[in-house]
């Protein structure tokens, strides 16, 4: 009768593996889900009657609500968070100075975790006019902003291009730990 040769694997190949954060849990991909911001679609809180400046709610996730500002033809996003703080997102000083028009939607990336949806970043196509001469062309970008951690702001500039989208969801996936975009 011939023994069978035992495997032997050193403790701290053990230990490695045990604690591996990946191994046996199955880990919750980052997904996206779709908010509108239409005006239509949101409710009015505000309006300057004088300088036509105006607030929009929109509706969020996970117990996020968007406001969409309107102020001397530039729009941008404040984030109300779950806990009611809002958050400034100032893509009139990080996205462009150029009047501007924000896209028809928000696109939440997010995960799941124990049943809850849990916001981690937000992108919003943010059409900028830059070009004085030519008020007609616009600029298009995905503006990227980090929902998690202390500080919650625009990361990443997207400029159009046919693989924008994936660039951006890529650069919201990888937000947690990029700067914030300093003010043009």
């Amino acid at each position: 009768m011939t023994a069978t040769p035992q495997l032997k694997i050193p403790t701290f190949l053990l230990v490695l593996f045990l604690l591996w954060p990946s191994t046996g849990r199955a880990q919750t991909p980052t997904s996206s889900i779709y908010s509108d911001l239409r005006p239509a679609r949101c409710r009015t809180i505000e309006v300057d009657r004088e300088t036509g400046s105006s607030v929009q709610q929109c509706r969020g996730v996970g117990g996020y609500k968007l406001l969409v500002l309107d102020d001397d033809s530039r729009q941008s996003i404040d984030v109300i968070d779950a806990k009611g703080k809002k958050h400034e997102l100032r893509f009139w000083e990080v996205v462009t100075l150029g009047f501007s028009t924000l896209g028809d939607r928000a696109e939440w990336r997010v995960n799941r975790r124990r049943g809850q949806i849990v916001p981690l970043a937000l992108i919003v196509r943010v059409n900028a006019q830059e070009d004085a001469e030519h008020p007609e062309r616009k600029t298009s970008y995905l503006a990227v902003a980090r929902l998690q951690g202390d500080t919650v702001c625009v990361t990443h500039k997207i400029p159009a291009a046919r693989d924008a989208n994936q660039k951006a969801r890529e650069a919201a996936d990888a937000s947690s730990t990029a700067p914030c975009l300093p003010n043009l």
